[in-house]
């Protein structure tokens, strides 16, 4: 563990097939628990156990700061963790200035010298260090993962307020993104969004991926009616209508909600639940294992995802891995992952989603089985090798359909 920049000699201009030097820079990464700090963390150990020397510039998690040697899923990265602040409207967001990423990063890169930076927002670290790249000659990839509706509950503004905040962002954005050779998103849909945002810039649509070998589909059809999520229980995913839900199901179905997970929302959610009477259906599970949330997908029945934030949804392609069903809200992304392996509901709407909810747990076998046979066929797109492979080829520059 070091408190200065690791030195490097330079790697050589991009191309070929060496193994690069790469520093992805975000603004959340582990111990953080959400989709984009997910994804950070899976793309710098994929990219490292392909051989490639790996750099993490992320935020501080307390007021320890400087380059460390991290351990994340049994691979040691190198972490230049920034000083940072907790973000006051939220639980455990913590944050760097904006204005000192520059002085701060540009030590960094001077030091490492990477064949390129892939920042994961533009928001704080990604703006300013993207500028410090650009200056340097350093080949940028851009990935986006920002959802203004994951704000809301988190600024001080008013919801009249909040659209001239968000234009304001998103020119920020795009100023960030025109630095970049080639920008990312997750989904077709997501980069169809975008692109709107940004004025029409060219958006390459690459599934974050998954490791679906680590996922286990039960056999057969559940004894039992278990619904589950997986996710932060954060306003943004709409937990309160899954569970208003969950009393509409009929009652032969002695139907069980599994939420694994934790975040702001539970203390809301478990007065919702009590005031329902529905503390013998209801599991909060919290922070998990790996383990017990990978055993939690394979022994439900269906999952279910009522958020309307959603780029691509990590914990849905979990559960496809298993094998589940998905019922899932008919907003942003979610439509891209149902194709005869679930069903979409009306976002918001209890009584659709409690019918979608039925017609998955009252189907007949033969089309229960084909649901979940379309689920893992469905994960096989989003395999991890072909999102890493993808990234590859984009750092090195060559053409990315």
């Amino acid at each position: 563990m070091s408190e200065d920049a690791t030195t490097a000699g330079p790697t050589g201009a991009t191309g070929g097939s060496r193994p690069l030097r790469v520093m992805i820079a975000a603004d959340t990464f582990p111990p953080d628990v959400n989709g984009a700090a997910t994804f950070a963390e899976q793309l710098a150990v994929g990219l490292a156990e392909r051989g490639h020397e790996v750099h993490v510039v992320a935020p501080a998690t307390s007021s320890h700061h400087g380059t460390f040697d991290e351990e994340h899923c049994g691979v040691t990265l190198t972490v230049h963790r920034l000083r940072s602040y907790r973000w006051p409207w939220h639980a455990w967001l913590r944050f760097v200035w904006p204005w000192s990423v520059r002085k701060w990063t540009a030590p960094i890169l001077d030091a490492v010298q990477p064949d390129v930076v892939h920042i994961q927002s533009h928001i704080v670290i990604g703006r300013g260090i993207v500028h410090e790249a650009h200056d340097r000659g350093i080949r940028i990839v851009a990935t986006n993962h920002f959802m203004p509706e994951n704000l809301l509950e988190y600024v001080p503004f008013g919801r009249r307020t909040l659209p001239i905040a968000l234009r304001i962002a998103w020119n920020d954005a795009a100023k960030t993104y025109r630095l970049a050779d080639a920008i990312t998103t997750p989904t077709v849909l997501a980069a169809d969004y975008l692109r709107q945002a940004i004025a029409g810039q060219r958006v390459l649509a690459i599934s974050c991926g998954l490791d679906a070998s680590r996922y286990v589909a039960g056999s057969g059809r559940p004894a039992d009616n278990d619904i589950v999520f997986v996710g932060r229980v954060a306003p943004e995913k709409n937990l309160d209508v899954l569970v208003r839900a969950l009393p509409l199901l009929p009652p032969e179905l002695h139907a069980t909600l599994t939420i694994v997970g934790g975040g702001e929302m539970i203390p809301k959610l478990t007065a919702l639940v009590q005031e329902l009477g529905l503390e013998d259906r209801v599991r909060f599970a919290g922070f998990v294992s790996d383990e017990a949330k990978r055993a939690a997908l394979t022994n439900g029945t269906v999952f279910a995802m009522p958020s309307t934030a959603e780029l691509q949804s990590i914990s849905s392609l979990e559960a496809m891995a298993s094998g589940l069903p998905v019922v899932a809200a008919d907003s942003m992304a979610l439509p891209h992952l149902i194709d005869g392996n679930g069903y979409l509901f009306a976002p918001g709407d209890v009584q659709d989603l409690a019918a979608k909810l039925t017609q998955v747990m009252q189907a007949p076998d033969q089309d229960y089985r084909a649901m979940r046979e379309r689920s893992l066929a469905m994960i096989e797109a989003h395999d991890i090798n072909r999102t890493l492979a993808t990234f590859e080829s984009l750092y090195r520059g060559e053409p990315v359909a």
